[in-house]
């Protein structure tokens, strides 16, 4: 009989985390654009309960939509949007991941004479000149407190030189498996 009762309370344990996870990749949803949402193909009634939700403003009134959110949820395929959610996130992790290694590269050339040479090194098609007039007038807006024009005009030459990630590229190696925004599997 105790064998029984355990079973069944791991069960609804189970049941209940389902529920959650469930509930939560609702509240991901009323996050998402309209053109993404479009892209999900969700059922009529999940789509304008998401919309539903965005529209809400009172916090009682958002918690009980998502509520309903997550059970209009069972019926659907939730792993396969959290799938597309993932790779949609993938893809943004990408552009981050791009967007830091400029980043470090500006500062490396501000920093550093050397950083040119190097950058012409991993880069032979870079314009060496453009670069290095940009980081001499960055250098110099920044000690007289100047606007940072040069500095990013010499960002946006950055993004002329380093080839920008693939947008269906998968980085998802890149990065802990577990991050703040992910729950353990």
């Amino acid at each position: 009989m105790e064998e029984h009762d355990l079973a069944e309370r791991q069960s609804k344990t189970r049941r209940k985390q389902e529920m959650s996870a469930r509930q939560d990749l609702g509240e991901a949803l009323v996050t998402l654009s309209e053109s993404r949402l479009e892209e999900l193909q969700l059922p009529e009634r999940l789509h304008e309960a998401i919309l539903e939700a965005k529209r809400i403003t009172k916090f009682g009134a958002l918690r009980r939509q998502l509520q309903f959110i997550g059970k209009l949820m069972r019926k659907v395929d939730a792993e396969a949007i959290g799938a597309k959610l993932e790779t949609w996130k993938g893809n943004s992790r990408a552009a981050t991941v791009y967007l830091h290694q400029l980043e470090r590269w500006r500062s490396r050339l501000l920093a550093d004479d050397e950083a040119l040479t190097a950058l012409a090194a991993a880069y032979p098609a870079c314009d060496v000149q453009r670069v290095r007039q940009l980081v001499r007038n960055a250098r110099r807006e920044q000690a007289e407190e100047l606007p940072p024009a040069s500095f990013r005009a010499l960002f946006q030459a950055l993004k002329e030189i380093l080839p920008a990630p693939d947008a269906s590229a998968n980085t998802r190696n890149d990065f802990d498996e577990h991050d703040e925004h992910e729950r353990p599997a």
